[in-house]
């Protein structure tokens, strides 16, 4: 195993020799951006929960911060056990066609995010990584009956995949691995993310369709494969739980109701290349769904007692 600065990289891992091309990493921390827990299902999901051998791993004391959020442990009786320690690691996985990648899972560095950011550098140099892909979700005014619309972002259009909804320039707070992307372009590496939108009155809980909306990007971008059956039934069985407690309120049906009105006279307008603001001004422009997001970011950023 080779020691770089805040991470340790196993040097032997003949499942990526002899790739014609590199292989990809995948990213998902926690803490910042996954409504629905839409990324983390995905990353269940196409790292078949965390089962790939560790190829590297990250100081994590040199990045978290342990007050602000404290690891849970447990206290049986009259002793302390099992302390969950934070864990930031880069995975070997395989797709549905055992086709290698890696994964780099675990808390969004608190602190040092130009050190994480070099030391995934490294890591990313080591392996001879082609495209690094990171997986997020917001919470959005769209219904839950409609598809996920999916935003997505590269260092390189010709890594973009899809057209955005966004127009202009967005003032948002940043993360670590939004940070890290921009670096990455900086050094001359490939990255790309997707960020799922997800209907903002079901964000608290799991919302697998938009899992499976980002796993069908990452697919897409990188050429590999996973399955999704479980994720499929789970969506089916969401769905059919939010019908039900909408159709118990004629309060929550109306805003869906104005949801999906909204959604498809935006998208009507989107294909036709028609002006947003024609007919009775009642849907948003880019600029205007982009100061939503905005504000969504901005109130992610104030301290929890606000």
């Amino acid at each position: 195993m080779s020691q770089a600065r805040y991470v340790h990289i196993v040097d032997d891992v003949p499942e990526l020799e002899g790739l014609e091309q590199g292989p990809v990493l995948v990213v998902c921390l926690d803490g910042f951006l996954d409504a629905g827990s839409a990324s983390e299902l995905a990353m269940a999901a196409v790292t078949a929960d965390g089962q790939g051998r560790v190829v590297a791993s990250f100081e994590v004391d040199e990045f978290f911060d342990y007050r602000a959020r404290r690891p849970p442990m447990s206290f049986v009786e009259d002793h302390y056990t099992d302390y969950d320690a934070p864990r930031l690691v880069v995975r070997l996985c395989q797709d549905a066609g055992e086709s290698p990648f890696l994964a780099l899972t675990g808390p969004e560095p608190d602190i040092r995010w130009e050190a994480f950011a070099e030391a995934v550098r490294r890591v990313v140099q080591h392996f001879g990584v082609r495209l690094v892909v990171s997986l997020g979700a917001v919470p959005m005014a769209v219904p839950h009956t409609r598809p996920v619309q999916v935003t997505n972002h590269a260092t390189s259009q010709r890594l973009l995949i899809e057209e955005n909804v966004w127009r202009g320039e967005l003032r948002i707070p940043s993360s670590a691995v939004a940070m890290l992307e921009l670096r990455l372009g900086e050094w001359g590496v490939d990255a790309c993310g997707f960020v799922a939108h997800i209907p903002h009155y079901v964000a608290q809980f799991q919302y697998p369709d938009a899992a499976i909306a980002l796993i069908e990007r990452v697919s897409r971008v990188t050429g590999l494969h996973w399955q999704v059956g479980e994720l499929a039934s789970a969506g089916e069985e969401k769905r059919a739980e939010i019908a039900a407690q909408v159709e118990e309120s004629a309060e929550i049906r109306q805003v869906v109701t104005g949801l999906e009105q909204q959604y498809d006279a935006f998208h009507r307008a989107l294909e036709r290349d028609e002006d947003l603001l024609a007919g009775d001004g009642g849907i948003p422009t880019g600029e205007e769904l982009g100061a939503q997001f905005e504000q969504f970011l901005a109130d992610l950023d104030q301290p929890e007692d606000d």
